[in-house]
């Protein structure tokens, strides 16, 4: 069979601050590996931290081919931490019930950083976070889609094997990976094989598929929940292996934008009926199973890059990465007490650890303890005044502590000329230009605001709670127009808490022709006053970015 990757070409534009390859500094203790788009600490030494850098790099790279993505933006920052001891890794990584999971990797969403952990004493260990990874790439490089195609995409990816050489792909995903803490919605469904499902049970009807939204009471069922995860791969699996995905974007395009029933855009984009298109995709199923079955790999192409791809190596303090070690404890419920004391007890003198002050304030804004996090904030500022990460997590601060107090947001200048040396520093970080959108309409600013949350929104186009505050932003240049469009779409977001907003901000826009004399509010943006803590978007949201990107 054709290779569905064989197509693509891919090109990994590296940053320009990527050196020529170093030889290895150290052969002991804790290194930090830089590639262009990854950072990787491990104490496992430098020849495995390369190959972690590496195999992480080329999944990327073949998932912007899978996506017809040259490059691939990055809006929330990834850190991993890659651990060559069984036991290190048994006391960081998510409980079930109360033991460790077996899985050799998690993931850890975040909205400052995700956060990637490793097992090294197992084999292929960055396999266990492809599914995940999938999830994380589509949120920054593609629009708003339906939960059968970010499903079944993911469950696609996640069979993926890389090497020096060779990129294999399309085999049956199997047994589920660890999900990433704390979001389920980016968990594999399934816990058999998938081939296996749909050979022993009555495949959904099309069109409930195709509709289907995660948060629906049937949903939650596991058999139901299991064939919906297998049929959205078989789904996946036919497309790409008949190079459809144009299709797919003028599918989208028709039922997202236009509104237009199932039926009649399946027609238009793929020339089926529902009933057609389910029939194709069964007799393509049929023609793999004994290959699926056997865990074979459908597609095999030649790896985008090896071995030969540019990294920077160096050392690291052992407190230093003891503190990150303590930073993935803190930011797990099952962890989070002993993460904390050790945070702690590393940012006591005379450590004095700036990672350490850091990773607490991060660990005391999520628990609203303000003037705590105030605290470890000035001491990281007197290590280092010049470090992005002190000027992002003294803007988180000062937005949540306002929102918390339903108070002005202070130091208002501070926090803008902060946000601006982080973009400086990491001009894809989708979350430094939110707030300083917020902090511009704050100061009075709503074209500058404008233009920043249509940047962030640019980055991230899958994060409603931007979508919102750009309406509130609207309301308060009085775009009444733009901000209805908005809201109109955001009312039947799967987010309650987001469609409830935009529904409130919509009764409050009638309100817009009042008497004169007669106060206006503004309407969500003042009372929920810099809402930082936003929501991963559920998978099956279906609303246009505030541009109408297409897919």
């Amino acid at each position: 069979m054709r290779s569905s990757l064989g197509i693509f070409v891919i090109s990994l534009a590296l940053s320009g601050a990527m050196l020529a390859d170093q030889k290895p500094a150290t052969k002991e203790g804790w290194l930090e590996i830089h590639s262009a788009h990854f950072s990787v600490v491990t104490d496992g030494g430098e020849k495995k931290g390369r190959e972690v850098a590496l195999r992480l790099e080329q999944m990327r790279a073949v998932f912007g081919q899978l996506i017809m993505r040259d490059k691939l933006k990055m809006p929330v920052p990834v850190q991993v931490l890659a651990l060559k001891n069984d036991n290190d890794y048994a006391g960081l990584c998510p409980l079930a019930g109360s033991r460790p999971t077996n899985a050799p990797g998690f993931f850890l969403p975040g909205e400052d950083r995700n956060l990637i952990v490793l097992n090294l004493s197992t084999d292929e260990p960055w396999r266990a976070v492809a599914h995940p990874m999938a999830h994380m790439l589509l949120d920054g490089n593609y629009p708003p889609t339906q939960a059968w195609f970010d499903e079944g995409l993911a469950d696609y990816f996640s069979s993926i094997r890389v090497d020096n050489k060779t990129v294999e792909i399309g085999g049956d995903p199997g047994v589920p990976s660890q999900a990433p803490a704390g979001n389920a919605s980016q968990a594999r469904t399934s816990s058999r094989p998938l081939s296996e499902l749909l050979s022993s049970a009555a495949w959904l009807d099309m069109h409930e598929l195709l509709t289907m939204r995660l948060d629906t009471p049937e949903h939650r069922e596991d058999a139901h929940r299991e064939l919906f995860s297998a049929e959205s791969w078989i789904v996946m699996h036919y497309l790409l292996a008949n190079d459809m995905l144009p299709k797919i974007g003028t599918y989208f395009e028709l039922v997202q934008n236009q509104r237009m029933p199932v039926t009649q855009a399946l027609q238009q984009a793929f020339g089926m009926t529902p009933e057609q298109f389910k029939k194709a995709v069964v007799d393509y199923f049929q023609s793999l199973k004994t290959t699926l079955t056997a865990q074979d790999q459908i597609s095999h192409a030649p790896a985008p890059f090896g071995p030969e791809l540019a990294l920077v190596v160096k050392k690291v303090s052992d407190d230093d990465a003891h503190a990150l070690v303590a930073d993935v404890m803190a930011r797990q419920p099952d962890h989070s007490e002993q993460g904390i004391r050790d945070l702690q007890s590393l940012a006591q003198d005379p450590t004095d650890n700036e990672v350490a002050h850091r990773a607490l304030a991060y660990a005391y804004i999520e628990k609203q303890d303000f003037k705590q996090a105030d605290d470890e904030l000035a001491q990281a500022a007197e290590s280092d005044p010049n470090d992005p990460w002190v000027h992002f997590y003294f803007a988180v601060f000062k937005f949540r502590k306002a929102k918390a107090s339903s108070q002005v947001l202070e130091s208002l200048a501070n926090v803008q000329q902060g946000l601006k040396t982080v973009i400086d520093w990491n001009p894809e970080l989708a979350e430094a230009y939110h707030l300083l959108g917020l902090a511009e309409l704050e100061g009075g600013g709503t074209h500058a605001a404008t233009d920043t949350m249509r940047t962030a929104i640019q980055l991230s186009p899958r994060k409603e709670s931007y979508v919102l505050d750009l309406a509130d932003i609207y309301v308060a240049g009085k775009n009444w127009d733009k901000a209805q469009a908005i809201l109109e779409r955001l009312k039947g977001s799967a987010d309650p808490q987001i469609a409830s907003s935009a529904r409130n901000g919509r009764h409050n826009l009638k309100k817009k022709n009042r008497p004169k004399g007669q106060k206006r509010r503004l309407p969500i943006m003042r009372k929920r006053m810099a809402n930082l803590k936003t929501k991963s978007p559920k998978r099956n949201r279906v609303h246009r970015t505030e541009e109408g990107c297409n897919t």
